[in-house]
């Protein structure tokens, strides 16, 4: 038989695996609440559908510079000194198909083969699998109960002697925990990554989706002359655009050509209708809070429900739309759990064995960015299940 590289051989995203089942159940006439993915149950804003129907009438749909078009570029770099009070320069940002071609270009411009990358467990599993397939080597920190979620300075500084890590890669608010970081935390990992001379990836793919805490860009924290930062976004969370597939970056100057570089190779550019439609998403405020205060009734009415149910033990969600809950009272075996939840109780969820190959058996993910009438239905079914072990 024909050889295969050992680079395909990873793990599959089992919250994809569990969007697929849910579908061919519901295209059979089962009635399934989606909590499985990490998806906005609306559509992208209306001033970014009216901008893209008039680019499919009026406009060349093609494609644009391999860093992207200078209109959104432009348009970024504004939204950082109007959110943040942080001044970058268009340059220095970088338009990706997703965020995932962001995270591909950045490992593939900063390390090398059989480097490794610290990052947490439990953490969006791309993270680890995308390592793997570009023989790069992820190195887990375990969070928890014991440390509130987040990864404590002295926990990476041993990773990065003990296996000459180099580099961080965090996200805050995090995925699956809605974890978010205190500005001290952050603050003290940048400056672990500077004294290490390593290099810092901040994944803030779920900024703007925080309820009780701010969300802080690691270029706050950043001297003048710093180099070793790597920022990652995405239109797909809080601008409600999952299949738009449009994300950026931004990036030391002198990563700026390499980078180049390599997405005129890899993805030539990001979709042109995509970069023109999310031009306008900034100005859409008033709609994307209005579905933000949607997602905060959501969480309201899931942490209430799951605890009611007896779910009672979870991560803070102060971020995201994510609550990761204990489930070690009614299953050793949360992937077992989480296909009785689909297949007899029509819930779609995600197993923590995905987000963390160890002590995810006792952990699940159910996301609460879809519809109000599916969270508050799958609540109603966790109640009345009643399970045990």
């Amino acid at each position: 038989m024909i050889s295969l590289s050992k680079r395909g051989k990873i793990e599959s995203f089992l919250a994809m695996d569990v969007m697929r089942e849910a579908g061919d159940l519901a295209s059979r006439g089962a009635s399934i609440c989606h909590m499985e993915v990490g998806q906005p149950g609306t559509p992208a804003p209306l001033l970014v559908r009216e901008r893209a129907k008039r680019a499919l009438d009026e406009e060349l749909i093609g494609y644009t510079e391999a860093l992207g078009q200078r209109s959104l570029r432009e348009r970024i770099a504004v939204h950082y000194k109007e959110t943040y009070d942080v001044t970058i320069e268009t340059s220095q940002v970088i338009i990706t198909t997703g965020s995932s071609a962001g995270f591909i270009l950045s490992f593939l411009a900063t390390l090398d083969a059989g480097d490794h990358v610290a990052i947490t467990r439990p953490g969006y599993p791309c993270y680890r699998e995308i390592l793997k397939a570009l023989d790069l080597i992820p190195v887990e920190i375990p969070v928890g109960f014991h440390n509130d979620w987040m990864p404590l300075t002295e926990e990476i500084t041993k990773a990065i002697e003990e296996f000459d890590v180099k580099a961080i890669l965090l996200a805050s608010p995090a995925n699956p925990t809605g974890v978010v970081f205190e500005q001290d935390r952050l603050k003290s990992l940048i400056d672990l990554a500077r004294r290490k001379n390593i290099w810092f990836f901040s994944d803030e793919i779920y900024h703007g989706l925080t309820y009780d805490r701010t969300d802080d860009t690691a270029l706050s924290f950043l001297d003048h002359d710093d180099q070793q930062v790597i920022v990652l976004n995405s239109f797909s969370k809080y601008y409600s655009m999952t299949g738009w597939r449009i994300g950026w970056m931004v990036v030391p100057k002198d990563l700026v050509r390499r980078m180049e570089k390599l997405n005129q190779h890899l993805f030539i550019s990001a979709p042109c209708l995509s970069q023109i439609a999310a031009t306008v998403a900034f100005d859409a405020r008033d709609e994307l809070e209005n579905l933000k205060k949607q997602y905060y009734r959501n969480r309201e009415i899931l942490t209430n429900g799951l605890v009611a149910a007896g779910f009672g033990r979870f991560a803070s969600p102060d971020g995201a739309f994510y609550v990761y809950t204990d489930v070690s009272d009614f299953t050793d075996d949360s992937l077992s759990f989480s296909k009785l939840l689909l297949r007899e109780h029509g819930i779609a969820a995600s197993s923590g064995i995905d987000f963390d190959k160890i002590d995810g058996k006792h952990m699940m993910r159910f996301s609460y960015a879809g519809t109000e009438a599916d969270v508050i239905e799958a609540v109603r079914r966790l109640k009345a299940a009643k399970f045990s072990k």
